[in-house]
């Protein structure tokens, strides 16, 4: 490792959430991109019907497929224009962003149109990792994923899903995700501190709920409360039906002669507030939850969520942040407990943090095993190699406090207190912030 690749690692996140990181380039870019637009030389539209015809402009289709995907769309546009407080360039990206989900959605469409076996495209006994974000979710997934009995959605996968039209489309989706993640570095570098992204290492299958307009990936990155809470109180059928359907793409995808059941590993929080109907959608998944003391888990998706917010607009308040994100974490885990009393303990293996920090692969070990996969040298071989990448501060130190967003450790105790009492044996006494170790998976 270089000189300055060794410094860059060691270099702490800043914690100035109101003043993003804002190269040169982008301030100007801004400027003149304010400056187009206040002289009407410029107008970068989030209307449903402009939307709709750049879609089709790229594509050459028409059909979405199930409409239902339209209310959740307003919802959101509407709360962008309200709410999100977008810089110029933050607007035009998430234009950009919007156009990119209704072409995957009409590529989708097409695709099944075309190819009748996606439709009777089996899928198996998912493994499915949740819990609060900054959990050590992450590093699990694509631990796991290093089994070449699983398959994980990839990141340059979640971002073009669906096969281009042309020759050596599979480099070009590969391409793209390169640059987008080269991107997003150079606009916020501290993000990859928070979260390191990497074109093809696993990413969270969120991004495919997101193709039916609910999911948490608006609120992840932009200051849209009103879509947040209407989401809430919505019937989340059709983004888990979405999300069946693009993991059949997939997986004829990679093995589109196989008779064989696909077995994913999924990974994602939002899976919290909705595992009954997670469920529904991918019948007798095995749910893998980690733990990890809330009084660090809360701050540490704070930071993760300002930086975010940073990359869209210059008008980040990070008590606000904190607000939301107390209220959503403890829906989230409310939700995710009532869930599993229901659907039974047996679903469950429970992960504390510290175990999974400090014997990762006999975590890996107990999880696979559980799900009836034999532990093999291979196995034990390729998760090594990953460890070997999956380095902790790689691209930084991430620096965070809850005061930083307004909390305080009693606030964050209070509000999670059920879970902490319920998951004592995890968690460690009072949540702690140093969890039992030697506790692996168990359905407690």
């Amino acid at each position: 490792m270089s000189p300055t690749r060794t410094h860059a690692a060691r270099r702490p996140t800043s914690t100035n959430y109101r003043a993003p990181h804002r190269p040169a380039v982008l301030r100007l870019a801004n400027r003149v991109l304010g400056a187009l637009q206040a002289r009407g030389a410029m107008h970068v539209s989030l209307e449903e019907s402009s939307l709709f015809e750049a879609a089709e402009a790229q594509t050459g289709l028409l059909d979405l497929g199930a409409p239902d995907f339209r209310a959740p769309m307003r919802a959101l546009l509407a709360a962008i224009e309200d709410e999100a407080r977008l810089h110029p360039l933050g607007r035009l990206i998430t234009r950009t962003r919007m156009v990119s989900t209704l072409v995957t959605r009409m590529r989708l469409e097409e695709q099944f149109r075309t190819t009748p076996a996606l439709r009777t495209q089996t899928l198996g006994r998912p493994i499915v990792i949740v819990g609060l974000p900054r959990t050590g979710t992450t590093l699990l997934h694509r631990l796991l994923a290093g089994d070449p009995r699983l398959r994980a959605l990839a990141s340059w996968e979640a971002l073009n899903p669906v096969p281009l039209p042309g020759p050596d489309e599979r480099a070009r989706r590969i391409a793209f995700a390169e640059r987008s993640a080269m991107g997003l570095r150079f606009m916020a570098p501290d993000f990859f501190a928070v979260h390191p992204i990497d074109p093809r290492a696993p990413e969270e299958d969120v991004l495919l709920l997101d193709l039916a307009f609910q999911s948490t990936v608006a609120e992840s990155t932009l200051r849209v409360p009103s879509y947040a809470r209407w989401l809430e109180a919505q019937d989340q059928t059709p983004a888990y039906r979405m999300l069946v359907r693009t993991l059949q793409s997939l997986s004829h995808q990679a093995q589109p002669e196989s008779p064989q059941p696909v077995r994913w590993v999924l990974k994602t929080p939002h899976h919290m507030e909705w595992l009954e109907t997670l469920d529904a959608a991918l019948p007798g998944a095995l749910f893998v939850w980690t733990h990890r003391a809330p009084s660090d888990v809360v701050p540490s998706f704070c930071s993760m969520l300002a930086h975010g917010r940073g990359v869209f607009s210059d008008d980040v308040d990070p008590h606000e942040v904190g607000r939301d994100w107390l209220r959503k974490g403890t829906r989230m885990m409310t939700r995710a407990m009532e869930a599993r009393a229901r659907l039974g303990e047996d679903r469950f293996l429970d992960v504390p943090y510290g175990a999974l920090l400090a014997d990762p692969l006999a975590v890996a070990r107990a999880i696979e095993e559980r799900a009836g996969l034999t532990w093999t040298r291979d196995t034990e071989t390729r998760m090594r190699d990953l460890l070997r990448v999956e380095v902790q501060h790689r691209h930084g130190v991430h620096r965070y406090r809850l005061q930083d967003f307004g909390l305080s450790e009693g606030e964050v105790a209070r509000a999670f207190g059920d879970y902490q009492a319920r998951f004592e044996h995890v968690l460690g006494a009072h949540g702690t912030r140093n969890p039992p170790r030697d506790l692996l998976p168990s359905a407690s």
